[in-house]
C-alpha cells in the first residue's frame, strides 16, 4: 500500500487523517509544518502529500510550489486539505501544483476518492 505524507498543525484533524488512512491500509508520515515536511519528502519518499494550507511559517500552497519546482518531487501527488472552501482557493491550490483539493469537513470517503484519483 501507499506511503502517506500528512502535513497538518492542529493535532485533531492530524489524528483524525491519520486514523482514516491506516484503517484503510495506508503507511501514514506525519509533519506539523511544511519545512519539517520538505525534510520528511527527502528523507521517506512519501508516494502522496496531504497537506493543511494555514500553517506557521510557510503555507500549504508555498509547499506545493516548492515540491512542484523540484525535479526529484515535481511529480508527487498533492492533496490540498483545507478550510478554505471558496473557488479561488481551489483554483489557486491548482495552479500551485495540487494535483486534488479537498474541504474540512470531509469524510473517510472523500479523503480516500482524493487519494485514489491521484495515486496510481
Amino acid at each position: 500500500m501507499s506511503t502517506v505524507l500528512v502535513v497538518e498543525d492542529t493535532p485533531s484533524e492530524m489524528a483524525l487523517i491519520a486514523s482514516f488512512l491506516k484503517d484503510s491500509g495506508y503507511t501514514v508520515i506525519s509533519a506539523t509544518d511544511a519545512k519539517e515536511a520538505l525534510q520528511k519528502v527527502t528523507q521517506y519518499k512519501p508516494d502522496v502529500v496531504v497537506t493543511d494550507v494555514v500553517m506557521p511559517g510557510m503555507s500549504g500552497f508555498e509547499l506545493c510550489r516548492s515540491l512542484k519546482k523540484n525535479p526529484e518531487t515535481e511529480k508527487l501527488p498533492i492533496i490540498v486539505c483545507t478550510s478554505k472552501n471558496q473557488e479561488l482557493d481551489r483554483l489557486w491550490a491548482m495552479k500551485q501544483g495540487a494535483d486534488a483539493y479537498i474541504t474540512k469537513p470531509f469524510s473517510r470517503e472523500d479523503l480516500l476518492r482524493a487519494l485514489k484519483s491521484v495515486v496510481v
